[in-house]
């Protein structure tokens, strides 16, 4: 469970920046370029990878 919970955040914080970053519309070639709402999506998702991850990091059971 520990070792899910950090790959599962690593994978929520990934693809949130990827939609933050295609939000600002500093990655091109989606509807989703440019469009600011994807930017706050996109960090949300990074801000519960990064929990996740903490979370499973800091988990006592093994």
């Amino acid at each position: 469970m520990k070792v899910g919970l950090v790959v599962v955040g690593v994978l929520i914080l990934l693809a949130g920046a990827v939609f933050a970053g295609q939000g600002l519309g500093y990655i091109p070639g989606s509807y989703m370029t440019g469009d600011i709402k994807w930017f706050w999506i996109g960090s949300g998702m990074v801000v519960v990878g990064v929990v996740l991850g903490v979370v499973g990091l800091r988990s006592k059971r093994v």
